[in-house]
């Protein structure tokens, strides 16, 4: 009788453990789920339109509750359910001009140091970026209200802004805060302005 009882508490002690381990892990996973949802992702970068900052494959961690500045780099939903990572170059109320390769905001140059350690961009056969401004490619002067002007880093090879135009900040996902993977590549530092 007494060794039934032993078994009895054991049996009920066990159940009671599993119980515990399966509320904690039921707990953060729904842990895991509200930050990935509100708070913060990770993403994997496809393409080239990124180079030299971000290459095909590396991994990133993003932060979905950033303030959207000019020069961040950003995860946004476009057509198709597709998502894109691109660089901010014009904000609401900006202007933007490129000519001989420079970048020009709001009438002011505007260094693109993330660019200098690219060889396609130091030695182009051609401009890196062809000439252009808001107005002749979109039909604005200056970048819409709740809208944003982005570029690839990879002019050369990047469908951006100067075909699609402005994105909507309403399908901005987040601010790209880390390259996390591949280890050899971690970076927090994408040069913004």
């Amino acid at each position: 009788m007494i060794e039934e009882a032993k078994r009895s508490i054991q049996l009920n002690n066990a159940k009671k453990e599993i119980i515990e381990w399966a509320l904690a892990i039921l707990v953060g996973i729904v842990i895991v789920l509200i930050i990935r949802s509100f708070i913060a992702t990770n993403y994997e970068v496809v393409g080239k339109s990124m180079m030299p900052t971000l290459h095909d494959q590396d991994k990133v961690f993003v932060n979905k509750l950033a303030k959207i500045d000019r020069m961040d780099i950003i995860i946004f939903h476009g057509d198709q359910n597709e998502d894109y990572v691109k660089r901010v170059i014009g904000v609401p109320g900006d202007t933007i001009k490129y000519e001989n390769d420079t970048l020009y905001i709001n009438n002011k140059k505007v260094p693109e140091k993330f660019l200098n350690s690219y060889s396609a961009y130091v030695h182009p056969e051609e401009n890196f970026t062809e000439d252009f401004n808001l107005l002749e490619l979109t039909g604005n002067k200056t970048v819409p209200p709740n809208m944003l002007f982005v570029l690839g880093d990879n002019r050369i090879s990047s469908l951006d802004s100067r075909y699609f135009h402005f994105i909507d900040e309403k399908d901005v996902i987040g601010k790209v805060e880390a390259r996390y993977w591949p280890i050899s590549s971690i970076s927090v530092n994408f040069d913004t302005e």
